[in-house]
């Protein structure tokens, strides 16, 4: 599996499973595993995925050396500021049960942040995670908040196809080598993507289906690309992206794909106060 290096000498499969919305108690655990005896080396959780044991029981149950496997979570709204976030922390570190975490995100950018991000800095210090991140952070909030914090995310986890290809955060975080994840890799399922003359005709060319020409797009461009499937052929297709390479004339033809509009505007007022109703975690 190809890898990037972060801004902290670390490095991260470029490929990840995606675990959002699948149930725990048996079927993120299956998926995890599927994804595991795939290839995959990279799995994408969050406390508010509510399947962190699922997880971490398949990390410990597959056979694959700790080491091998980049996990990553995230910490939820409801847990931010520094006492608060303390707390978030170690409960990601106990439903997951694998020693340590690779990666660790804000998850949602509102409230008290920077309090949040200092118990992260902190715990990262103290290697129970080893990189530390943010997600869906727009350019108005990556400068409310950032500027604030005494190291630089790793990453930013944020919405990305070649529909939506988020050009002017992008040269923002290139400034400080912070990579960006790209959920919703695929346009969640978006027929008008996955159907594109462009895409299609690169299908056809390379002999893959579409996703694979999109998901090869994304790791051409330095994306760390995060698709989801419960279907085991597609989990395992969706790695299939190394055994060809799209020309700079092709790649251009995607960029020039990018209608700029995604389907969530972090920037959207009562967005914190929605998301905090719709999702609160227990012990």
């Amino acid at each position: 599996m190809k890898t990037i290096t972060l801004n902290d000498g670390n490095k991260i499969p470029v490929v990840g499973f995606g675990v959002f919305q699948i149930p725990n108690d048996g079927p993120a655990y299956e998926a995890t595993l599927s994804a595991l005896n795939a290839g995959y080396r990279h799995i994408d959780t969050a406390a508010a995925y509510f399947n962190e044991e699922d997880v971490g029981r398949a990390v410990r149950d597959s056979g694959i050396p700790r080491e091998e496997i980049f996990v990553t979570s995230k910490l939820w709204l409801q847990d931010y500021g520094y006492d608060k976030a303390k707390i978030g922390i170690a409960r990601s570190l106990r439903k997951l049960d694998i020693g340590y975490i690779d990666l660790y995100l804000i998850h949602q950018p509102y409230g008290d942040v920077p309090g949040a991000w200092k118990a992260m800095e902190e715990a990262k210090a103290e290697d129970k995670l080893r990189s530390i991140g943010v997600s869906n952070m727009t350019p108005k909030i990556w400068n409310e908040f950032v500027p604030q914090f005494d190291t630089k995310p790793v990453v930013n986890q944020i919405e990305f196809n070649p529909f939506f290809q988020q050009k002017e955060i992008r040269g923002i975080m290139a400034k400080d080598d912070v990579k960006l994840e790209a959920w919703y890799p695929l346009g969640h399922g978006d027929a008008n993507l996955i159907n594109h003359p462009q895409i299609t005709a690169l299908a056809e060319k390379y002999k893959k289906n579409p996703g694979q020409i999109i998901l090869r797009f994304e790791v051409q461009e330095g994306v760390i690309t995060l698709p989801k499937s419960v279907n085991p052929e597609r989990i395992k297709g969706n790695l299939e992206l190394f055994d060809f390479e799209l020309t700079e004339d092709e790649m251009d033809l995607i960029r020039a794909m990018d209608t700029g509009k995604g389907s969530h505007d972090p920037d959207a007022p009562s967005v914190a106060e929605m998301l905090l109703s719709d999702y609160q975690i227990t012990d």
